[in-house]
């Protein structure tokens, strides 16, 4: 559909996204299953205890963050784990680093890494900014001082450098959730930070029933998120410039929560989709010259179907329906419920909630990290949703969380996909990661004991960040790819693959900041359900170039994982 067009469906109301699917009659509210994940926090030694810093004076970044990410920073095969601290700057309470070792334990190493900072920490973004083959750690804060970011370059041997003022990154305003991707294709990671509103912190606010509680985003002016564009160098490595204004990202303010940069229009150049809180989402198309056009409202994803902004916190992203089109789930408050936008044709969203059985009462929370994985590996994308109020309850019957956050706590939710877009609530079979309340914010994923089953990993707010096991009985088949790029010596981030299996095509991609506020580890996980072999896997390259990879046409066998490095498949061009 040509640009014309869109601007004559807008204009007669006839917006995609703005047409809800009726639910299907014959769904069954739940079905019986044996759980998915159990709580192997204590057992893995993560002794981690998020610091929110004093209750009582209803500091609003308080209620934020904060975020984690999984990565292998000593490049020994293993993922290791960064979490972030919310105390402030004068705080005892430091950000941490934990090394895997054998047996699938954490072992503290946040002495001398550097990267054992305190502050308002929200979120967290890997990626190796110097191509130098070590990944490196960009954490977004809210800093009265305005520097607001932090980049740390990894050195090895477990040391990073704080190098944030030299190669020239300030994000003077409240940054929340970042992402690394390659906007220009040039082979250098660039960094986009998401920023949420001006906020004041003498301004008094109340909650729905008149008592103090955090002061809701429409309070204060939403803030432009920030893009910087990495300026590599053939000796040595240049820094970043700041192209928000250039870009076009300058044009239009938050207050932005969630990040995912990916492919949204279907032309192989990475676009940057972003959550508001209260406020019409946005989707920038990327014009390959390096500028950005906001056209989320063209392309459905601005409003729910009933023409409403929502309360936009985190983003999942992933093939719901088996069409080959990756499609996007944002989170919202309980009083609005989460929504489902599925991508078809290709660069058009529409809302079908309802028909996915998110508008279900047992559906609802206040919902922040989201994740869509198989996590049964049976072919179909499930999903994960973390909650945590964000204003105080009228009545509260578990006290579990204290005086103060068990006002706000909030239980998770696991749903299981049947790969045409319809859910299946499953929370009630799942007591580890959805029979506890929390005040949760953060989830990433990662095959973190390397068994072909995703894992999960929680933050919460003034409480523990919780390590959850795959452990779903009967998982099929499955298959990982890390797409690697050898001349640059990293991760391919943002890497589409697409696999040929029994006839059929399935679709993931290597990016690892969705979510909300954290980083996962950066592959394609495809549960194959009863299939043995794979004929083929074709990867598009963040530059758009394709290959094509059949190991000599004799396809791949499954339940492992594979590294595909650029270069070594068949071209089939861009």
């Amino acid at each position: 559909m040509n640009r014309v067009a869109f601007v004559v469906l807008a204009s007669v109301g006839l917006c995609l996204g703005c047409q809800r699917e009726d639910p299907p009659a014959d769904k069954p509210e739940s079905i019986s299953l044996s759980p998915w994940f159990e709580d192997d926090t204590d057992r893995a030694g993560l002794t981690f205890v998020h610091d929110a810093g004093p209750v009582g004076d209803y500091f609003m970044p308080q209620q934020v963050g904060s975020g984690a990410a999984l990565f292998d920073f000593d490049g020994d095969g293993k993922l290791d784990l960064y979490l972030l601290q919310n105390g402030g700057p004068k705080s005892a309470s430091t950000n941490r680093l934990y090394r895997q070792v054998e047996g699938g334990r954490f072992e503290d190493v946040s002495k001398g890494s550097n990267l054992d900072i305190s502050g308002y920490c929200m979120g967290v973004a890997i990626g190796d900014v110097n191509n130098d083959g070590k990944p490196d750690v960009a954490v977004t804060r809210y800093d009265p001082d305005g520097v607001g970011v932090k980049l740390f370059l990894n050195e090895g041997g477990g040391k990073f450098t704080d190098i944030t003022q030299r190669v020239g990154l300030r994000n003077p305003s409240w940054g929340t959730s970042a992402a690394f991707f390659d906007y220009d294709r040039d082979g250098w990671l660039d960094l986009i930070v998401v920023n949420y509103v001006d906020y004041d912190a003498t301004w008094p606010c109340k909650g729905p029933y008149g008592t103090p509680d955090y002061c809701a985003p429409k309070t204060f002016r939403g803030r432009v998120s920030r893009l910087f564009h990495n300026l590599g160098g053939q000796t040595s490595w240049k820094g970043f410039a700041d192209v928000t204004e250039a870009s076009g990202l300058g044009r239009v303010p938050g207050p932005g929560l969630g990040v995912v940069c990916a492919d949204f229009d279907g032309d192989d150049w990475p676009d940057i989709f972003i959550a508001n809180d209260g406020k019409p989402n946005h989707l920038w198309i990327n014009q390959k010259n390096g500028t950005f056009k906001e056209e989320a409202v063209l392309r459905g994803l601005a409003y729910n179907g009933m023409g409403q902004a929502q309360a936009g916190m985190g983003i999942a992203w992933g093939d719901v329906d088996g069409d080959g089109l990756l499609d996007v789930f944002v989170t919202h408050l309980t009083e609005e419920g989460n929504t489902l936008w599925r991508q078809g044709p290709p660069g058009l969203y529409r809302d079908t909630s309802a028909a996915g059985g998110f508008l279900k009462s047992s559906a609802r929370g206040t919902g922040f990290g989201t994740l869509l994985a198989d996590f049964d590996n049976d072919g179909a994308l499930d999903l994960a949703v973390l909650n945590g109020r964000v204003s105080a309850k009228a009545e509260v019957d578990d006290w579990s969380l204290g005086p103060f956050w068990s006002r706000y706590g909030d239980h998770n939710q696991i749903f299981r996909g049947d790969g045409k877009g319809y859910f299946d609530n499953l929370s009630p079979h799942n007591p580890a990661f959805c029979g506890k309340q929390n005040v949760a914010r953060c989830l990433i994923r990662g095959d973190i004991d390397g068994d072909g089953g995703i894992d999960l990993l929680a933050t919460t707010i003034g409480g523990p960040a919780r390590l959850f096991k795959n452990v779903a009985p009967h998982r099929g088949h499955w298959l990982q790819v890390r797409a690697f790029d050898p001349a640059l010596r990293r991760d391919a981030l943002g890497a589409l693959v697409r696999l040929q299996v029994g006839g059929t095509r399935r679709v993931g991609s290597a990016h690892p900041t969705d979510s909300y506020l954290g980083s996962s580890e950066p592959i394609a996980h495809f549960g194959l359900g009863t299939f043995e072999r794979v004929e083929s896997i074709e990867v598009v390259w963040p530059n758009g170039e394709r290959e094509i990879f059949d190991h000599q046409h004799q396809g791949y066998t499954v339940d492992k994982r594979l590294e595909l490095r650029k270069g070594e498949g068949r071209s089939t061009g861009k």
